[in-house]
């Protein structure tokens, strides 16, 4: 699974746009009626041309890139960590009023053209358009960087669809998360890249009659304490929040994966903390080792034992989730 498509165009750079804009005027060659009007026409010709060149590319570029607007959201917080929509609408920003003089600036010389009878004159307005429009440009050379390094970290944010209802798979590795998401998903789950994790995320689908679920097991960021992270890292635990319909938390009472059940069971009361307000279904794995015989909600990957009660209270929980938020629409 690749990234997100944003079908974003590469960002020239400054040096890069002014030479495109420059090389294209620099072949066009106009006939006229007579001298001036050659010139005339020549001169026409080439400020629309290397203006034009200009404003659409950077027109392309704002128009291109994804609106980040409601940061109370998944998406918009993984943008800020990774990228900081501070900058990212700056950068735009500076964009969009670099493409707005460069149009004013080519029209406004266009006009100045045509009301030239003086050859001296023409040559003089161009060559001044020409320096004008390479100054506005230069101005924006940092932010046309910017944009270009955001379009690269674009690529690599993982294809998670925030508009599907979403479980999110947690507890410590090797206890069977990767295993339970390969289980319960109706199709082979896909690996997709994210910012924070050393491997990839694994993310699934449930099929649901003609409904369709996420789940999603994202090793490297629920896995230890809050308390443990660096700052980046506890913004993408509280981005995943928002993610997050309902949490699947997997213990291993085994403790063939590693950890002790008290430092598993501390985990689990460090997650509810973070994300109180999220349904949270506790379920022992790997029970074809060992059944606790504790109450909880068991299952074994590995064996299939109990999968099939696993997905459907996952199901019963997602359906729940989806009425919910029915209600809370038709209020509003």
């Amino acid at each position: 699974m690749a990234g997100i498509d944003f079908k974003i165009p590469t960002v020239l750079t400054s040096e890069e746009l002014m030479e495109k804009a420059f090389h294209r005027a620099s072949k066009i060659y106009k006939n006229g009626t007579n001298t001036l009007d050659t010139r005339k026409k020549t001169a026409l010709a080439k400020v629309t041309a290397a203006g034009d060149i200009v404003v659409t590319a950077l027109s392309g570029y704002v128009d291109r890139f994804p609106r980040i607007e409601k940061e109370d959201d998944f998406f918009p917080q993984l943008v800020d960590i990774v990228i900081g929509i501070d900058g990212y609408k700056k950068s735009l920003g500076a964009v969009n009023w670099c493409a707005t003089k460069a149009e004013k600036l080519k029209n406004d010389t266009l006009k100045e053209i045509r009301r030239t009878k003086d050859p001296e004159i023409i040559e003089a307005t161009r060559r001044g358009f020409y320096g004008r429009l390479n100054s506005y440009v230069d101005r924006i050379s940092d932010d046309l960087l910017f944009l270009q390094e955001a379009k690269n970290k674009f690529r690599k944010l993982p294809a998670i669809d925030p508009a599907v209802p979403t479980i999110v798979v947690a507890g410590f590795p090797n206890v069977g998360k990767s295993n339970l998401v390969t289980v319960m998903s109706t199709a082979e789950p896909e690996i997709a890249p994210y910012p924070f994790t050393t491997k990839g995320i694994i993310v699934g689908h449930i099929e649901d009659d003609w409904r369709k679920y996420q789940i999603v097991d994202t090793p490297g960021l629920l896995d230890r304490e809050f308390e443990k992270r660096n700052d980046i890292e506890k913004q993408a635990v509280l981005a995943l929040r928002y993610l997050t319909d309902v949490m699947l938390f997997v213990i291993d009472p085994s403790e063939t994966c590693g950890f002790k059940l008290d430092v598993q069971e501390k985990l689990l009361k460090n997650v509810q903390e973070n994300f109180q307000g999220v349904p949270i279904i506790v379920a022992e794995s790997k029970c074809d080792i060992l059944k606790t015989g504790n109450g909880r909600l068991f299952f074994s990957a590995q064996t299939g034992e109990n999968m099939e009660a696993l997905t459907d209270i996952v199901i019963k929980e997602m359906r729940e989730i989806n009425r919910r938020k029915a209600v809370e629409a038709e209020v509003e």
